[in-house]
């Protein structure tokens, strides 16, 4: 834990960002529709000026604390953005908590410093892979509605989410489409810069980190390939989606956690 070394400004700025999302999450029934929207994007704002101080400040850090934080502030837009075109959505207080222990732990754990020998090409890197971390993200979050919404439809109960439910998939599988294509980018970069990417030296090695994301890549094209060729939907498609998924949280976020906390390694 390095929460020392964090600035005042981030301290605070990290505490803000907090209590906005658990606001978000404690008063969503209290607030109504349209304040728990205008909660959720200040949080969201805050949030992105968070991270903002923490990843370009003047030691630029990275880990497994501040990837999930990006990763949460990528699934927090799109819910706010789809909260906007769809009224009706609820704001989902899991959502929010999640938010809040993420903007927290960035704080806690900054991860390491990036070394001075670097390649340029680290940056373009972590972004695609981040934000087919957040891609993903957004498929699961609306997998996970979509599987309840059918769940309450087949007991009689009120299934209504606020987004129809085919609009609920269509979207999940446009986000698991778009999450594979950054995916395979961020492969092709790790390919082709993979010596060169973190400097000192840096080797290419079929390490952990690398067999999960293979292992995820390809349990996403299976995903795809079964649903333009055999029609996957429902209870089948969503226990791949979460399968694949699971694989590329391991594959960074797993390993890391490995390496910075329970081994003590900086490097």
């Amino acid at each position: 834990m390095i929460l020392a070394s964090a600035s005042p400004a981030v301290l605070t700025l990290a505490a803000a960002t907090a209590v906005a999302y658990l606001v978000t999450a404690i008063g969503t029934v209290r607030l109504g529709p349209q304040l728990a929207r205008a909660a959720v994007w200040m949080a969201w704002l805050l949030h992105g000026v968070l991270l903002g101080l923490s990843l370009f400040g003047q030691e630029p850090r990275f880990g497994f604390a501040p990837a999930l934080s990006v990763t949460a502030w990528l699934i927090a837009a799109v819910y706010a953005v789809e909260s906007h075109l769809y009224p009706l959505l609820q704001t989902r207080w899991t959502l929010s908590v999640l938010g809040a222990i993420a903007a927290l732990l960035a704080v806690m754990f900054p991860g390491n410093p990036l070394h001075p020998t670097a390649s340029p090409w680290l940056p373009l890197h972590w972004a695609l892979g981040i934000a087919s971390y957040g891609l993903f993200g957004a498929a699961v979050v609306h997998a996970w509605f979509m599987t309840r919404a059918e769940e309450r439809f087949r007991l009689a109960a009120d299934p209504h989410s606020g987004m129809p439910l085919l609009t609920m998939e269509r979207l999940t599988f446009r986000f698991v489409t778009a999450g594979f294509l950054l995916l395979s980018a961020t492969l092709l970069v790790a390919t082709i810069f993979g010596g060169q990417l973190y400097g000192a030296g840096a080797r290419v090695k079929l390490d952990h980190k690398t067999a999960f994301s293979i292992l995820s890549w390809l349990t996403f094209a299976v995903l795809l390939i079964g649903r333009a060729r055999f029609g996957w939907r429902g209870k089948r498609a969503v226990r791949v989606l979460y399968i694949g998924s699971t694989l590329l949280l391991l594959a960074y976020v797993g390993s890391r956690f490995v390496m910075e906390i329970v081994l003590g390694r900086m490097s």
